[in-house]
């Protein structure tokens, strides 16, 4: 089958590889209909080199129909269509219980210490191979692979694996009501899925972003948008009445922009052999903090930072004094796919399409331009916001 394989920092190509089979009596086969690329993807592109290996098959946003499955598996059959979660769970420890699916106790790295497999991402999460592929192997299918109906266009279904159960994720903790002000930083896939579910939930949304068309995607549904410049945060202050926004959604992570110097470091241990890379990557501070200090800056006193950028250093420096003085909650973590399904799902497939699901890519291509469009959404070109890749 044809797949996008990691080469090398910068460097993705469509190769060939073996044919996924069952592996163990709980697999399924998927033939992949649609996947996409996220932003967390982009980072593999550059920051995680040290953690990845040449060929690695990258993705974690798919859904297809099921090709083939295990001895073991109940819930779906040959012939479904589904869609998988990038997050590979159990579905039966504790923390899958709990729906901190996440941290599920069964996939857990316990090499790294690190939560739950998750597809196509680094050696640090299973290095599990992602489904930006004609074909992708699903593990612990009878938990993870979820049936879907057949007459809707797959992207009312696709952006259920990720995009939109992290952008309902980072509202929940966000803990906003109707009427408050919800600031959201960064306008990429997340911040626009953002976007749109505050202003079905009518939140009021500020929005920050420096590419001029991301802001007019997010100004479609009801966003006052604002340039990411030396003002902003006057601006967020002047919009509400000097006190900053009810909450925060720091949606950009570890390569935010306004963070030279952590931009240089970040390139310099990506670009370094593995053995030394990794120690500093897993122990130093190495992420661009310019979004995540906003953030902090930009909300209420008392109010809540939800952090779904992601983000990778363990020694980054923090303004404790302020998030302590302004008695500020803040929450992480990537989204617990599986316990958000049931709520999104009626969402996805009511006929308004209220959250647009259907015109949220910019980008749809077949599975063989992906070199191209990685490089387009990382410079942010041609209104590149969501890339749908065709196998």
């Amino acid at each position: 089958m044809r797949a996008v394989t990691w080469h090398s920092p910068r460097s993705v190509e469509v190769a060939e590889v073996p044919d996924p089979v069952p592996v163990e009596p709980t697999d399924a086969v998927v033939r992949v209909t649609s996947t996409a690329i996220c932003g967390s993807d982009l980072h593999l592109y550059d920051v995680f080199g040290p953690f990845m290996h040449r060929g690695d098959i990258l993705g974690h946003e798919a859904m297809g129909v099921v090709e083939a499955v295990g001895a073991a598996v109940r819930r779906v059959a040959v012939g479904d269509r589904v869609i998988v979660p990038f997050v590979i769970a159990c579905g039966a420890c504790r923390m899958c219980a709990r729906g901190l699916t996440t941290q599920c106790e069964t996939t857990q790295n316990t090499e790294y210490g690190t939560g739950a497999m998750l597809y196509g991402y680094t050696e640090l999460y299973g290095r599990v191979p992602g489904g930006q592929a004609e074909y992708l192997r699903v593990r612990l299918a009878d938990a993870n692979a979820t049936v879907v109906g057949r007459d809707l266009p797959d992207e009312r279904y696709l952006f259920l694996t990720d995009v939109l159960p992290t952008a309902w994720q980072a509202m929940r903790y966000a803990n906003v009501s109707p009427g408050d002000t919800l600031a959201v930083l960064g306008l990429g896939p997340i911040g626009q899925m953002v976007v749109r579910i505050a202003g079905h939930e009518n939140v009021r949304v500020i929005a920050v972003d420096p590419v001029a068309e991301r802001r007019l995607a997010a100004e479609r549904y009801g966003a006052t948008t604002l340039d990411l410049d030396d003002a902003v945060l006057e601006r967020i202050r002047e919009l509400t009445q000097g006190r900053g926004a009810d909450a925060v959604v720091d949606a950009v992570g570890l390569e935010a922009h306004g963070s030279p110097g952590a931009a240089l470091a970040q390139n310099t241990v990506g670009a370094l052999p593995s053995a030394v890379a990794k120690p500093l990557m897993t122990k130093a501070g190495v992420d661009r903090l310019a979004a995540l200090h906003l953030a902090i800056e930009a909300v209420v006193r008392g109010g809540t930072v939800s952090v779904v950028g992601v983000y990778a250093g363990n020694l980054d420096p923090m303004p404790m004094m302020t998030i302590f003085d302004k008695q500020l909650t803040m929450r992480f973590g990537q989204a617990n796919v599986q316990q958000w399904l049931p709520d999104l799902m009626p969402l996805a497939e009511a006929e308004s399409d209220p959250l647009g699901l259907e015109d949220f890519a910019t980008h749809r291509v077949p599975l063989a331009r992906a070199p191209e469009m990685y490089e387009q959404f990382k410079q942010k070109t041609a209104g590149c916001i969501k890339v749908v890749l065709k196998p």
